[in-house]
């Protein structure tokens, strides 16, 4: 081979490899249940994609986070609450007549269409069991003293999977009612100053829920180093820490 066909050989190992990684720039989780795998597609921030029996669900899509037209559409999107970074434009791009948007009293007031889940309701949509858990602040407010997340206003979400049960907190600290979810395998806990958990709470609510997989996730500039060495000492506990910044 002449030093171009090497050259040209290696260009086109190069625009491949970049071919694969436009294409597949996301990290991708896959959790074993008895109904079959859920592939968790972690795109950032608070925004989450599920392939589950064919379905396709996104959490809390938003804008600044990636071309939503050209994710796959969704047949269930899930949103947690009002705010911009989780109810989004992006909404939009992913919803078709036929997707089922599950989403809050304060979001129904922006989205039209939607299924309205109150704290406490349980729903069952695409034969997954869905539980709307309080969201809330208990410590953590704007200057002018209101929580930056009133309690009442937004949702967690239990889904169950066969016999996996996965947990999207969205923007919460550890309240009681998120200390009291039992049979929880995996945890996805929020962590950015101000508006949700310092690493101490997420350690401490996940010490309450002792998920087998506990992903913090919307965590800004938190520093996950310091959650992985808060449950050093809880083996049962795998962090894992995906670029959910």
């Amino acid at each position: 081979m002449t030093g171009a066909s090497v050259l040209a050989a290696l260009g086109l190992i190069v625009f491949c490899a970049g071919s694969v990684l436009a294409a597949e720039p996301f990290e991708t989780d896959t959790i074993t249940t008895s109904a079959g795998d859920v592939q968790v597609t972690f795109i950032g921030h608070a925004s989450l994609m599920l392939r589950f029996g064919g379905k396709i669900i996104h959490v809390d899509p938003f804008d600044q986070l990636a071309d939503y037209g050209r994710l796959p559409k969704a047949d269930l999107v899930l949103l947690t609450h009002e705010h911009r970074d989780h109810l989004s434009p992006a909404l939009g791009k992913v919803r078709t007549e036929k997707t089922v948007v599950v989403l809050t009293r304060l979001c129904a007031e922006q989205v039209g269409g939607g299924t309205v889940m109150n704290n406490g309701d349980v729903l069952t949509i695409m034969e997954i069991r869905i539980e709307a858990v309080l969201a809330y602040n208990l410590v953590h407010k704007r200057p002018d003293g209101a929580f930056y997340h009133p309690k009442g206003d937004g949702n967690g979400y239990v889904l169950t999977f066969g016999d996996t049960r996965v947990y999207v907190a969205g923007d919460t600290e550890n309240t009681p009612e998120m200390k009291a979810l039992k049979h929880i395998d995996y945890a996805f806990l929020p962590m950015n100053l101000p508006y949700t958990m310092t690493p101490e709470m997420v350690a401490d609510a996940a010490k309450a829920l002792k998920p087998k997989v506990l992903y913090p996730y919307h965590y800004g500039d938190s520093d996950t180093s310091r959650l992985v060495a808060l449950l050093k000492d809880t083996p049962e506990i795998e962090v894992r820490v995906r670029r959910m910044k």
